[in-house]
Order: structure tokens, then sequence, then C-alpha cells
């Protein structure tokens, strides 16, 4: 890392370890603990840091947070911040609730390893109060670590996990945060395709549109949301399945774009021998088609999405011009079959 970025992220954490307010618990689960690592090298760490933990073993681990069947997971995160929030608040809300601020930083990682070099990710959270014994809210993050040896994956880790603390600390509003996710990091490090704002304090946030924001800001290739508005990580719902896919503008969704897809459906499901439980559909729409009038028009967007949403579609928002780099992006999740569902125009 380069000392100016170095110092940018020492920065930050000096700035929290010195407000008086802010006092939490910092749990880290693969690739060390590279966060709270930061916080005590910066020095001043004891007036912030209430405990720090990592249960590597999956035996310690489940018996801390529960069995579970994926430990890198959205579903192990939210465990994390559960269990070490309540332990937090129950353990020193009577000294010092009247007074600060809880928090807790969690995350789980799949780093690279001697014995496997599968994708590395991991999910990042942080649960935090705004004022003394106030309801918390809540920000998770999911990152692809792009490094190739396991010592800058971890060093990227600690300064994106730093940048996520100081945004929910510091910055009101969610576009702000965003934009500051990667600073200190050099391009091409780490990629952030999920981020959800949760709680009182985002009350009026459409995640939807947030999560645009991580496709236009270049923090990512792609974002996901269900028929129902929940953002998702790509490979909670593509893992292992066969993927029919129909690119289009959806505005609106006509009667030939869904005679197209279900003709499309029939053929797909013969050809790949796979079931419809074993098969998503998605419906795509790239960044340039969002913005062919300049700039996005946020109701505009939103009303398209919700007529997907009402059909049952899932949805996915990308920058691929080319349909050969939406099916290489797309591949990366699954072996089965991938069907592109084209119009005469685009043949």
């Amino acid at each position: 890392m380069k000392a100016e970025m170095d110092v940018g992220t020492n920065r930050k954490a000096l700035q929290i370890n010195l407000d008086a307010k802010k006092y939490g618990t910092f749990a880290e689960i693969g690739a060390g603990q590279e966060v709270a690592r930061r916080f005590f090298t910066v020095g001043g760490a004891a007036g912030t840091i209430a405990k720090t933990m990592s249960a590597y073993d999956m035996t310690f681990s489940d018996a801390i947070y529960g069995p579970t069947d994926r430990y890198v997971s959205r579903k192990r995160l939210w465990t994390m911040l559960d269990h070490e929030y309540e332990l937090l608040v129950k353990r020193l809300d009577a000294k010092l609730g009247g007074d600060r601020t809880f928090f807790v930083f969690a995350d789980t990682v799949a780093a690279r390893s001697f014995k496997q070099h599968n994708e590395s990710h991991g999910w990042l959270g942080v649960r935090f109060q705004t004022e003394p014994r106030g309801e918390p809210s809540q920000i998770i993050i999911h990152v692809r670590m792009l490094d190739e040896s396991n010592a800058d994956e971890q060093e990227a880790l600690g300064v994106i996990g730093v940048n996520l603390l100081y945004g929910a600390f510091y910055y009101s509003q969610p576009e702000r945060l965003i934009s500051s996710l990667q600073e200190n990091l050099a391009p091409g490090r780490i990629q952030v395709d999920l981020i959800k704002f949760s709680g009182p304090s985002f009350a009026k946030i459409d995640n939807r549109l947030i999560n645009l924001q991580l496709v236009s800001q270049g923090l990512t290739d792609t974002v996901m949301f269900t028929a129902d508005g929940e953002m998702v990580q790509p490979s909670e719902i593509l893992h292992k399945k066969a993927i029919l896919i129909e690119r289009g503008s959806f505005r609106p969704v006509t009667y030939a774009t869904n005679d197209m897809l279900e003709g499309a459906r029939g053929q797909f499901l013969k050809e790949s021998g796979c079931s419809e439980e074993d098969t998503v559909v998605l419906m795509e729409m790239t960044l340039e088609n969002l913005l062919s009038e300049g700039q996005l028009n946020h109701a505009d967007f939103l009303a398209r999405v919700d007529i997907l949403g009402a059909l049952g579609r899932t949805v996915l928002i990308s920058k691929f011009g080319e349909y050969y780099r939406l099916a290489g992006y797309l591949s990366r999740y699954t072996n089965r079959m991938i069907g592109l569902v084209m119009g005469v125009p685009s043949l």
C-alpha cells in the first residue's frame, strides 16, 4: 500500500479512537483481524474497543453463534451482529449506556489459502447507535477481493472495514458513504456488489436506488434484487442453477416481452434438462439503458422495477454492453446451462 493511502486509513481509525462517544466490539472470522488491527496500530484503542474476537475453528464458531451450513454468508453475519450487540448492551449498558453510543463491527470472510484458490469474498457489517441507548441501525456489504495474495487481501479488507465504520459514524448521506468505501485502495483490488441500510437512521432509504449507486460509481459491475425488492448477492440466487436471462428496457413490459420469454423458457427447460426449481429467470437492464436520457430518472427506474416485481421477476442491473461479457459473468456462479433471450434486432 502506498504510504499516503496508509496514512489516510490510519487517520480515519485514529479519529474514531479519539471519539469519546464510540465504544464497541470487533468480531472477525477469516483473513485475520485486520480491521481491529488498524485501530490497535494507531493508538488510543482502549477508549474505543470493548472486545475483539475471532472464532476460526468451526466448533468454536458454532458454540458461540450456533450451527450453520455456510460460514461465509449473510445469515452468519447477522447472527454475529445479533449475538455481539446483545452481549455488549447486556454487559455495559448500566455502566456506560448513558454516555456512550455502542457499536459492533463483524465480518466473515473466505480469503486465499494454501489449500484452495476459490473466489475470495466476504460479508462485513456494522450495527451502531447514533445516540446513547438509542435503537441501532445497520449497514452490511458484500465484497469480492481481487488481490493475488492472502496478505494483500487482508490489507484491503482492513482498509474497507475502516472505511465502512467511518462512513457509518460520520457520513449522513448513503451516497457519500458508498463513494468512500474504496478510499485509500488502488483500483481493481476490491468490489462491493451489495449494500443494505436498515434501522431508524435509514427509514427513508430505498435500497434499490442505493445499490444502483454501486454500479454507477464503479464499485461493481452488477447488482441484483428479488421481486419483493430485497437486495441479494448473486451467488445467493444463482449458485449451481441453470440461468435464463432476458435483456430489455421494460418500459413498459409488453405482451411481446412476456411471450418471447415464455417461449424461450419452454425451449430452455427442454434443452437443459433442468427442472423449474433448478432454473432462475432474470430480467436484465443495463446502466447504459437507464442513462439513455443523459441522467438517471429515479422514478422511472423504480416504476420499471416495480412492474417486473409484480410479475415475480428477479432483476439484474449490469454494466455489460456485450452479451459475451454478461454470459462470462453468469458462468462465475454456475456450471449449468445459460440462455440469453434475444429479439430479432439483437441478432
